[in-house]
């Protein structure tokens, strides 16, 4: 998702940085794109504080994509239900789903508030839903996991929470849609490019443009 989203923000003239744990697979997914490579590593404050040294020494940051992401509730292949769910994988899936993302934008911060137009677009998932997830009939009602959705839940109770205290930036949570990637291994129903899309768009989003909001490729999600 990254890449197709790094591509095309490339193309349209932006300078992009790639966040990658390991150094040289970042290093060559940046050649490949045009774009800048930064290792990164989501779960570790030391890290996250190099990573946004290096970002301002290179002239600073308007736009964050927070779009680190697992699904820790996978055995033998599938997703486990209510019933296997344990405090573990909760844990590991908030520490990157829902601390990262704390992590890495408080961290990024004050880059951000130094821009003119500054954007912040947190990956959310349709997962995170109440209303989907709840209603009978629906893909989302059929989902088993606990702590993915409510990892998703979390990312998009943050970006309201971020968007009324930062009123001067567009702070967004959006859904791509069922993606072929390796979270999914691979079994997604739409292209990367066309997951991309909504992170695109709204990663350029005006200071007129929405905030505090949660969106797909067609429109506003219900909550």
């Amino acid at each position: 998702m990254r890449i197709g989203c790094a591509r095309r923000l490339v193309a349209a003239g932006h300078t992009v940085y790639i966040g990658s744990r390991d150094a040289e697979r970042g290093r060559l997914a940046a050649g490949r794109l045009g774009a800048r490579a930064v290792r990164l590593d989501i779960t570790d404050d030391a890290s996250v504080a190099a990573a946004v040294r290096v970002v301002e020494a290179e002239g600073g940051l308007d736009v964050l994509v927070n779009n680190a992401g697992v699904q820790a509730e996978m055995t033998d292949g599938r997703v486990v239900g209510a019933a296997e769910v344990t405090a573990d994988v909760m844990r590991r899936t908030f520490e990157t789903n829902v601390f990262g993302t704390v992590r890495v934008t408080h961290a990024f911060l004050p880059l951000l508030r130094r821009s003119a137009s500054p954007v912040v677009v947190n990956v959310s998932s349709g997962l995170a839903s109440l209303a989907r997830v709840a209603t009978s009939g629906t893909p989302a009602y059929d989902y088993p996991s606990v702590a993915y959705p409510a990892s998703k839940a979390a990312v998009n109770m943050i970006t309201v929470q971020f968007a009324k205290a930062f009123p001067d930036m567009r702070i967004n949570a959006v859904e791509p849609g069922f993606t072929r990637t390796d979270l999914n291994d691979n079994t997604g129903i739409q292209t990367v490019e066309e997951g991309a899309e909504i992170i695109v768009r709204m990663a350029r989003v005006g200071p007129d443009g929405p905030t505090g909001g949660y969106f797909d490729a067609e429109g506003t999600l219900p909550w």
